[in-house]
């Protein structure tokens, strides 16, 4: 059972701009496995930090089982990730949100991505992402910077779904599923 909890919309944490990390620490890393059990068991892809509330420039993945079920688990942390690049081709994937459950939308994005950031162990690193890899990174590193995948959406089906997630929240605002 994951120890923290995702929050989900509309809760305004979802728009906060997370702030960097200073350090790099025994507590971070605790608090990354934190994070990807979390995701794992949501059962999701990837997780930013604000998502359960910490308003960090950190995020955590895995998109390996996504490729192939037999896939072993792959998980990836990067903390202050920037993305230095990113493809003039774009790509329409199917997305969705653990902060937004059980809403999907196709959404366009760059097809691939260079993204720098530290790694677990506070090294730099830089990665080229292509597939749902380069999709999971901008998704979760527009999170950092309080942007919803709905954010790529017309207003109006942004709108609707809003309103659909603060009328589900208004009517069982304690059971945490929306």
């Amino acid at each position: 059972m994951a120890k923290l909890d995702i929050i989900t919309l509309p809760d305004r944490k979802l728009r906060l701009v997370s702030e960097p990390v200073e350090r790099v620490d025994d507590d971070l890393r605790k608090f990354a496995d934190d994070m990807l059990d979390a995701m794992y068991a949501a059962p999701g892809i990837g997780l930013a930090a604000i998502q359960v509330g910490v308003p960090r420039r950190m995020l955590v993945c895995d998109v390996a089982q996504r490729e192939d079920e037999e896939a072993d688990r792959d998980p990836m942390v990067l903390i202050n990730p920037q993305i230095l690049a990113s493809s003039d081709e774009g790509v329409v994937r199917e997305e969705g949100c653990l902060s937004i459950p059980d809403y999907f939308a196709e959404v366009e994005r760059p097809d691939s991505v260079r993204v720098a950031f530290l790694d677990r162990d506070g090294k730099a690193q830089e990665i080229e992402a292509t597939g749902v890899l380069a999709t999971c990174l901008q998704h979760e590193i527009d999170h950092l910077n309080g942007k919803l995948f709905i954010d790529y959406l017309s207003k109006l089906k942004r709108d609707m779904v809003i309103r659909r997630f603060t009328k589900q929240a208004k009517l069982s605002p304690k059971s945490g599923i929306l």
